[in-house]
């Protein structure tokens, strides 16, 4: 079995701004060892999809720094689109490509949202496998609200997050 290889397509809530995601695509860029695969931005939703892969270490701090990066430059105040959306890094899932499993790439999953909660600030709910409690799997469930009613669900004490 080779090096273990897993894959990050992370959801920022900006589809139309090419400073922003030309930022946050070099934040992925300056990662030794995560390669930038993919950045598909939709105007109609004002979101981009960024796609990268590597090894687990360098994925993960490849999507720190990008969150660091989309987190600082996206005014979700101001943020309109199509799309459900929960905040500037709307989702960030890893996906295992190989000489990984799917339950190693979930640790890696929960010690990305712990360092994206600590690390940047951001408030995580971990989601379908990574899911830490089971009425969190299903992400429409979890993004509920969008953007605009987190406030009010972080006031329940059930969507502490995670």
């Amino acid at each position: 079995m080779g090096q273990p290889i897993i894959e990050c397509v992370p959801n920022f809530s900006e589809g139309r701004d090419p400073r922003i995601l030309d930022a946050i695509a070099d934040a992925v860029r300056s990662v030794d060892d995560a390669v930038l695969l993919d950045v598909d931005p939709g105007a109609a939703t004002n979101r981009t999809v960024f796609t990268f892969a590597g090894s687990p270490e360098a994925v993960c701090e490849a999507a720190v720094r990008a969150a660091r990066v989309g987190t600082d430059l996206i005014d979700m105040r101001r943020h309109k689109g199509e799309h459900p959306r929960f905040g500037a890094l709307d989702v960030c899932p890893l996906v295992p490509i190989s000489g990984i499993s799917m339950e190693e790439t979930i640790a890696w999953a929960r010690k990305l949202g712990a360092r994206l909660g600590t690390e940047v600030g951001l408030t995580v709910y971990l989601y379908e496998q990574a899911a830490l409690r089971e009425e969190r799997r299903n992400l429409a469930t979890v993004r509920a609200g969008e953007y605009e009613g987190l406030a009010a669900k972080l006031q329940d004490p059930d969507w502490a997050p995670d």
